[in-house]
């Protein structure tokens, strides 16, 4: 069973209703005269927002994360690598007790990139992470992380499949869910319907 528990809101207490809070004025009533003409500030930009920051649990990691809202995207840090770092990126994760979860591919056909896309997961603590790395869709290679994580094998194999990005140094990448004698990619975008 892999956890998914997301991470605690930030002030995530709820504001009094209007009728409980005595600074606040009475519904229904006029808003006082300072808050109606209140104006965006005289440089003629609009006042601008700080993007918030969401915690970063593996920030000690020789690895760039970024902690992301967990309610938006379900997963809590994500990182984009190159793709020969893929393996130094798993050992990190490996040594902090993640497990890997998933592995898949992306066709970016218009930007002629192929993504691969890692899901780890902690097996005792709320927390997700997404590793990606792009490679060149003429040439979609990333060295293998199964000897870091021996069930990747078959992830692997299976990205493989769908979307033909080879994984260097994989002891077998023989079709595993399609014909044995498959020379085609299905999820590819531009694979015939």
């Amino acid at each position: 069973m892999n956890p998914s528990v997301p991470q605690p809101a930030v002030g995530s207490a709820q504001p009094a209703s209007p009728s409980s809070d005595p600074t606040l004025p009475p519904t229904g009533s006029p808003k006082p005269a300072a808050a109606a003409t209140a104006q965006p500030p005289a440089t003629g930009q609009p006042a601008s927002v700080p993007a918030p920051v969401f915690p970063n649990p593996l920030a000690h990691l020789p690895v760039p994360f970024q902690g992301v809202d967990y309610a938006a995207k379900g997963y809590h840090v994500e990182v984009t690598v190159a793709p020969e770092r893929v393996v130094e990126v798993a050992e990190s994760l490996d040594k902090e007790g993640l497990a890997l979860d998933t592995i898949t591919g992306v066709d970016w056909m218009a930007e002629g990139q192929m993504e691969v896309v890692y899901d780890y997961f902690h097996p005792a603590k709320a927390l997700r992470a997404v590793v990606r790395t792009r490679v060149p869709r003429d040439n979609p290679e990333v060295p293998t992380i199964q000897k870091v994580f021996p069930g990747a094998n078959w992830h692997e194999r299976e990205t493989h499949d769908f979307f033909g990005i080879r994984f260097t140094g994989h002891p077998d990448l023989t079709p595993f869910l399609l014909p044995e004698d498959a020379d085609y990619h299905p999820l590819r975008k531009d694979y015939p319907a």
